[in-house]
């Protein structure tokens, strides 16, 4: 795995990066451009004034793509960025990992 964390400042929320294969990172872009295709068409949906049942099921559609993105980039972290800080001695990154479980189990 080459998950490398910096300290290079990405965003305004963002203190940490991680560096990602190019076959992981175009595995998660193609993740996310299906799911911004889905609620595209979930919004076309609406706007032609869809069945609200018919609606659902896409939103559910939607919901377990983005579950699922979210478990495929939980274990490449868990694997690289938890693994190699544990074994540098940094146990605090646990502390980081709980917090983040307990956002994505709201």
């Amino acid at each position: 795995m080459t998950d490398k964390v910096t300290d290079k400042e990405i965003c305004g929320c963002c203190e940490k990066t991680t560096v990602r294969s190019e076959e992981e990172r175009k595995k998660l872009i193609h993740r996310l451009n299906r799911i911004e295709g889905q609620i595209r068409g979930i919004r076309g949906m609406v706007e032609k004034d869809a069945y609200c049942a018919d609606i659902l099921v896409q939103s559910a559609a939607v919901n377990a793509a983005v579950n699922a993105f979210n478990k495929e980039l939980l274990a490449h972290h868990i694997k690289g960025c938890v693994a190699r800080d544990i074994r540098e001695g940094k146990d605090e990154v646990i502390d980081e990992l709980v917090v983040t479980l307990q956002k994505l189990m709201k």
